[in-house]
């Protein structure tokens, strides 16, 4: 059974209405860029990951923003959105400045327009981690440097990166013809994913609770999407169902921060959606399949068989978020949001 989607009152603004002819370009989410645009950033991401891994030490990469600061607006907190972000803005040569909710005047006494006007002013870009999507949309209005969306309520672009990067790398190279089954809530991870999965030529498939609704907006994106490259999408109530040769199992938390009250109704809302192997052999997965969570993962979202199994890429899908910020920071910095080049 197809669930119902309901229209987004969050404002899904096109990134030419954010930019005027001196702006820069900012990265809102995954809807915003081409197809060929957020393969390059997978690709770059990739080609970065070989410059790290293999021990380089040309001062090239490392003077392109010598002396810059890259500010982490974040307004919650974080594990692999900071490490990543600082780890990539210190590849780079530039100077990460954390500035966390009690660090500044934001939401005290001073406006976000203010805020914003100062901060872009002294940095090279805006790493924002925030509660509402209409907050990335303030910054990118007021700022004059690219503002990177590294989480809000309705998109995760970065994960997105991070996470094409992983499924590129565990299946060859190749991405195009796989199925990936997500099981589990309507969020900003999988709003950006399924986007990025069809853009990377992967069918999708998104098994949710009944009463959940999926965003409209990603949803009429994504049909249009598999529409154009000849590829299934599809919203489902049942896992087992979502599951018919999946070759990438994703999941992620139920219960988001700031909605820590809604356990206990959460928890029964998800029963039976719990990924263990017993479900993926109901499912009938493929027999290549991979499983990913981008963390931090609780026992109710996938058990521990599962998790820990050979075929999952948890800890490499989180390792790649560095990669995934060091080629946003190339792309929409150092190359003036020339994503292509």
């Amino acid at each position: 059974m197809t669930v119902k989607t309901i229209t987004s009152k969050r404002l899904l603004t096109s990134t030419a209405t954010l930019r005027t002819t001196n702006s820069p370009r900012h990265l809102i989410s995954t809807l915003h860029l081409s197809n060929e645009e957020f393969s390059s950033l997978v690709t770059k991401a990739g080609n970065l990951k070989k410059i790290v891994r293999s021990g380089e030490t040309s001062p090239v990469n490392h003077q392109k923003l010598l002396g810059k600061l890259v500010a982490l607006l974040f307004s919650k907190r974080s594990t692999r959105t900071r490490i990543s972000t600082e780890g990539a803005a210190a590849f780079f040569g530039a100077q990460p400045m954390f500035l966390g909710k009690d660090d500044i005047q934001l939401g005290v006494n001073e406006s976000m327009y203010d805020t914003t006007k100062v901060i872009s002013s002294m940095t090279s870009c805006i790493f924002a981690r925030v509660n509402k999507h209409q907050e990335i949309l303030d910054l990118c209005q007021h700022s004059s440097v690219p503002i990177i969306n590294s989480l809000c309520d309705m998109y995760h672009p970065l994960q997105a990166i991070a996470d094409l990067l992983t499924i590129k790398e565990s299946f060859g190279g190749k991405t195009e013809g796989l199925k990936l089954t997500w099981i589990g809530d309507s969020n900003n991870v999988i709003n950006d994913l399924a986007i990025a999965s069809l853009r990377s030529g992967i069918n999708v498939s998104i098994a949710i609770p009944k009463g959940i609704e999926f965003d409209q907006t990603v949803t009429e994106k994504a049909q249009a999407l598999a529409k154009e490259g000849n590829l299934k999408f599809e919203i489902v109530n049942d896992p087992i169902q979502a599951l018919a040769d999946a070759n990438i199992i994703v999941t992620d938390t139920w219960i988001s921060m700031g909605q820590e009250s809604e356990k206990l109704e959460k928890l029964k809302q998800f029963s039976g959606f719990q990924i263990t192997k017993e479900m993926l052999e109901q499912g009938k997965v493929a027999s290549n399949w991979k499983f990913m969570h981008c963390l931090p993962r609780h026992s109710e979202e996938v058990n521990d068989e599962v998790f820990y199994d050979e075929n999952s890429v948890v800890f490499e899908e989180a390792e790649n978020r560095l990669y995934a910020a060091m080629a946003v920071i190339e792309a929409f910095v150092i190359n003036k949001g020339d994503l292509l080049k």
